[in-house]
């Protein structure tokens, strides 16, 4: 929705207040986020687009709106938030709060007996006049803003502009052909792996797990994949000596997406143990899970959810679950279970990550001061993947990875998966 030209020049002539907050789990972005939308924000006003503006941080995510717990940042900080590009993690933390699941604001002390959380967050922008508020986090958390919005207009004739920053590194939003972080994080978990794979040289017979992140998409374990054996490509072996090439490669990639045959895995895999003296699993931590978590409740066993109804990937640890039986199938004498996902998670936003960042931020800040809402990011489903406000409606999670992609296929026939 547009303002009219009347409501436009009214807004570009008055304080815009921005707020700011990130939330759901951490992905390389988060800090990058924050220092282009401030360097573009204070570009607005340098150069005449707005009149005058502020600047609010919300501590810890939806927690710090509903406690009112925010920041503001002094105008003299402004051209100093570049330095924020050095940084992983939050610069204002996170946290997972759903404002629709009432219960849990109630029971973790952050919305009273009786009051909707989305009445409460919403008090609280109106205290703090917000007019523009930047939602850094994935599609649970953009969802989430576009409710308050709603609620806002609804039910308080008010109007927040609401423009979202797709972070998560499992590239798994529909239709953002692209998330923030996800390939920073690809990258950060081949460089872990580079070192872990010279574990094979520590015991005979050895099976290493590669455990990435990725609920339901098996973009990052794909992707870091393909990062991995690139660095691979560059390393130099000496001819004769048992740690090669073939002993470092990949054996088998296990996403969500293909379907995982342990008994005809373990049979292909026992014959690059019996070939190379060890074996290498990459896994997505969400591979498999849906067979575990029948087991699980087949037992009895109650199965670890957070505030969204997700399960808690951690607690169920698909990792150690698959390597425990591959390990009986292929005759590992020992086996390790390694996971990259919160080394590459935490870490800073690379040059490619920076650059998508800033391109969404730039045009995010004019949509903001245009009136107009929406999740950023490049619109797949739009001829030629513009960077543009794509509208919440629109934004949903669990777009699977695409297998059939040409380097996936070739890479799963160069390691004999297929």
């Amino acid at each position: 929705e547009k303002l009219s030209p009347q409501n436009f020049q009214q807004f570009k002539m008055s304080t815009i207040n921005v707020g700011m907050m990130t939330s759901g789990g951490l992905a390389p972005c988060l800090s990058s986020s924050i220092a282009h939308l401030v360097h573009y924000w204070s570009e607005a006003k340098r150069t005449g687009k707005i009149a005058g503006l502020t600047i609010r941080m919300y501590r810890d995510g939806y927690k710090g709106i509903l406690l009112g717990d925010s920041f503001m940042v002094a105008e003299e900080t402004w051209e100093h938030c570049h330095a924020l590009h050095d940084l992983g993690g939050s610069p204002i933390g996170n946290s997972r709060v759903k404002l629709t699941n009432v219960k849990d604001c109630v029971a973790r002390g952050l919305a009273p007996e009786g009051v909707l959380p989305i009445e409460v967050a919403s008090q609280q922008l109106i205290k703090d006049k917000i007019n523009v508020i930047h939602t850094i986090g994935g599609d649970d958390t953009n969802c989430q803003a576009a409710e308050l919005s709603k609620y806002l207009l609804e039910q308080h004739n008010g109007k927040v502009t609401v423009i979202g920053m797709p972070k998560t590194v499992d590239n798994d939003v529909y239709p953002i052909k692209q998330t923030f972080g996800a390939k920073t994080a690809a990258c950060h978990g081949a460089s872990f792996f580079e070192n872990v794979v010279s574990e094979s040289t520590a015991n005979p017979r050895m099976l290493i797990i590669h455990e990435c992140m990725g609920r339901d998409s098996g973009y990052l374990t794909a992707a870091t994949s393909l990062e991995y054996r690139n660095l691979l490509k560059k390393q130099k072996f000496v001819e004769g000596f048992t740690t090669s090439a073939a002993s470092r490669d990949i054996h088998a990639v296990w996403i969500p997406e293909i379907p995982i045959d342990i008994e005809k895995e373990g049979a292909r895999l026992k014959t690059a143990m019996d070939t190379h003296g060890n074996v290498n699993v990459f896994i997505s931590e969400g591979s498999g899970v849906h067979d575990i978590v029948r087991e699980m409740e087949a037992a009895g066993t109650e199965v670890p959810r957070d505030a969204f109804g997700h399960v808690k990937l951690d607690k169920i640890n698909p990792g150690a679950y698959f390597s425990k039986r591959l390990a009986e199938l292929i005759g590992a004498e020992k086996v390790l279970v390694q996971k990259s996902g919160y080394f590459a998670r935490a870490a800073a936003s690379n040059d490619f990550d920076r650059e998508l960042i800033g391109k969404c931020a730039q045009v995010g800040v004019d949509a903001a001061i245009g009136g107009v809402s929406g999740c950023m990011g490049e619109d797949e489903e739009k001829e030629g993947c513009p960077v543009r406000p794509i509208e919440f409606s629109r934004i949903k999670g669990g777009k699977p990875f695409d297998v059939n992609l040409p380097w996936f296929q070739s890479m799963l026939k160069d390691i004999g998966q297929i």
